[in-house]
């Protein structure tokens, strides 16, 4: 994908043109922002422009098809190995590095995720850093910045990404692909500015088995601790969307709220089940709310710890139910 086509991001991707026109590139950059909206395909598109044949990113050039099939001899990238980046990894890059260029003008190497980078690691990458080859440029990409030594942060050029508008999201959701409004609606709102989580793996969730995860939660009391359980056990379980889980909650009760503000139903989330959220406003005053909104932060926060999941999510679902 080409600079032209990447959603937003006008600024960064201005900067960057420049940097190439005025050649005055950095041998490193660290692209920080949220997960999932767009940081990696704009380093893409810029290794797309310093390698493409016309200048321009054209997409259809040798050079350009290989970087899009992630192929291409001069561009190295670098992910996780499980939990981290580890020094094997970096050892491995730092090898490549020490080469000259087979095709391109400049070997790029892109880091997803440099807040994982292991302590080895961050300080073998150092070396790297500290004694930059001039034919190399390393691109980092981190959606926790503050998490990445010091010492690498001080040595890349910092770029910061934002969301997306959440009107710009909507617009592109409906209008371009056909997505009903409703729909459109709700995906952005939940996707919070990810262009990523609104057409990724999260879609289903948002749109589908949000509306059975809270028609099960309002139909909870106090006294259902059977199927409380079961819930909290189906939310475990699913690890991998455990944190998007906690998300919608936390809408569905900021929904609740705002209905208490007199807010209009455009500013709702769940906009389709606004029969349920009226019910279940009129059943919470201001006070419970606030406090299950504070629940949901707490649980959060543990999990954020690595608690054990089910429990977190049984003594969640009481506050929530009480």
């Amino acid at each position: 994908m080409s600079f032209s086509r990447i959603l937003g991001h006008d600024r960064q991707k201005e900067l960057l043109q420049r940097a190439i026109d005025t050649h005055r590139l950095p041998h490193a950059y660290l692209f920080e922002g949220p997960e999932g909206i767009g940081k990696r395909l704009v380093a893409l598109a810029l290794t797309k422009r310093l390698f493409c044949e016309t200048g321009q990113g054209c997409c259809n050039c040798p050079a350009c098809r290989k970087i899009e099939h992630h192929n291409h001899p001069d561009l190295h990238l670098l992910e996780p190995d499980g939990q981290f980046i580890k020094i094997e990894q970096i050892r491995g890059i730092q090898k490549e590095l020490s080469f000259r260029p087979l095709e391109a003008p400049r070997k790029v190497c892109l880091i997803d995720g440099a807040e994982r980078l292991n302590p080895a690691a961050g300080n073998a990458l150092l070396k790297t850093l500290e004694e930059p080859r001039p034919e190399t440029l390393l691109i980092l990409l981190s959606a926790a910045p503050e998490a990445v030594l010091p010492t690498i942060r001080s040595r890349c050029q910092r770029l910061p990404f934002n969301r997306l508008p959440r009107a710009r999201l909507q617009e592109v959701l409906a209008d371009q692909l056909n997505m009903e409004e409703e729909e459109a609606h709700i995906l952005t709102a939940l996707a919070d500015g990810s262009f990523k989580k609104a057409l990724g793996k999260d879609r289903e969730l948002f749109l589908k088995r949000r509306r059975q995860l809270l028609k099960t939660l309002a139909g909870l009391s106090p006294n259902s601790i059977l199927p409380l359980l079961d819930l909290a056990r189906q939310m475990a379980e699913d690890k991998e969307h455990l944190t998007e889980q906690l998300e919608i909650l936390l809408a569905f009760y900021r929904d609740q709220l705002l209905l208490h503000h007199g807010r209009n139903s455009d500013d709702l989330v769940n906009i389709d089940l606004l029969e349920l959220l009226e019910r279940m406003a009129e059943r919470h005053p201001v006070a419970a709310l606030l406090h299950k909104l504070e629940a949901l932060f707490a649980a959060r926060r543990q999990l954020d710890r690595n608690v054990n999941r089910q429990l977190a999510m049984e003594v969640l679902l009481l506050k929530l139910v009480a």
